[in-house]
């Protein structure tokens, strides 16, 4: 039996895995000390949701409960604690942040597990500037508490503390594709034509049945992540409208969003937005990935009504999700995220 498939309570195998999550320990208890002293409040959200997320490519976790009167409910196991803290800033709560363990199928691998922890946290009344130097100070704090100088994965390393580059999707788009995305997005809406035609002339695979969203993801994925966060860290943000179903328009240009992720050695740390406040459009939003997610995969899951009601009394607010599992990796140099779960899921 391979160290990998090994069972994770084997005395052997723990040793091996023991100082990563000593290590994760240290960092959770340093980030709860950072959160606490810039007066966050911790929440804790309940793991059960009408809706686990409207995006196209989150596959929730279905739950069947039987009430005492013997009537089936159907819940989901959420995949983000994000629409529960919505609705904690629409009651009154201006800073709030998570460890939160959440659920997603279809996802194993290095850096995916279909159990894993969230850091999530949100700031009322804030640019999403101010929670993108939250996530920066939360990296350094955890190479600090760590005794990391330089970070790395897969031979990509990078130094947590150099000054972060910060770099706009469309010039990173334009630096590492020598694609012009932009002019492939209007008021009209997003033409797959011209990016599909820009793809293959750069020669990015491309499939007949590609939308304007798959295109985008893979040559992301091809030609630009690998680019990432080499050397120091680097903020990608202002994503595509059609990319950023919970982010609001960016004052610059409507064709953008305030949606950042922060990448450190080519992997993607953190998600955040200047929070969609707008009931009507975020309606309108979900809609459109649930019918694409139809399209694709069959499936649908239902809009939460009690989320898009919170919208409309929300404050405005910045929000960011952070991966504390790969932010453990990263800092500890662990090769794989079941080196830093307590108890991993066994692999099939």
């Amino acid at each position: 039996m391979s160290a990998s498939t090994e069972p994770f309570w084997r005395p052997d195998r723990h040793a091996d895995r023991r100082p990563f999550l000593r290590g994760r320990g240290r960092i959770a208890a340093a980030v709860r000390r950072w959160f606490e002293a810039e007066d966050f409040q911790e929440v804790t959200c309940g793991a059960l949701q009408l809706s686990p997320g409207n995006e196209t490519h989150l596959h929730g976790l279905p739950v069947q409960l039987t009430t005492p009167a013997n009537e089936e409910r159907h819940y989901y196991l959420h995949t983000s604690p994000e629409f529960a803290c919505k609705k904690l800033l629409a009651a009154g709560e201006e800073r709030i942040f998570t460890l939160a363990s959440v659920f997603r199928g279809r996802e194993r691998g290095p850096l995916h597990a279909p159990e894993f922890t969230m850091l999530e946290w949100y700031r009322a009344r804030v640019p999403y500037e101010a929670v993108i130097a939250d996530a920066l100070a939360v990296l350094r704090l955890a190479a600090d508490v760590a005794g990391t100088q330089e970070m790395a994965f897969r031979a990509v390393s990078a130094d947590p503390f150099a000054e972060a580059e910060w770099l706009r999707v469309d010039e990173a788009f334009a630096r590492h594709a020598r694609i012009d995305l932009l002019a492939t997005l209007s008021d009209r809406g997003a033409d797959t034509a011209g990016l599909k035609a820009a793809a293959e002339h750069h020669g990015v695979p491309t499939a007949p049945d590609d939308t304007w969203s798959d295109l985008f993801s893979r040559i992301l994925v091809e030609r630009v992540e690998p680019k990432l966060g080499v050397g120091r860290p680097t903020i990608l943000y202002e994503y595509p409208v059609p990319e950023a179903a919970l982010a609001k328009p960016t004052p610059r240009d409507a064709r953008v969003c305030e949606r950042f992720e922060l990448y450190v050695c080519g992997v993607e740390l953190a998600n955040g937005f200047g929070e969609l406040t707008d009931p009507v459009v975020q309606r309108t939003r979900f809609e459109a990935a649930m019918a694409e997610k139809e399209r694709i995969y069959g499936e649908r899951y239902p809009v939460d009504e009690d989320l898009l009601a919170a919208l409309a009394i929300m404050p405005p607010a910045s929000g960011v999700a952070l991966g504390f599992d790969r932010l453990v990796m990263l800092a500890t140099g662990a090769r794989q995220i079941d080196q830093v779960l307590w108890t991993p899921l066994p692999h099939d």
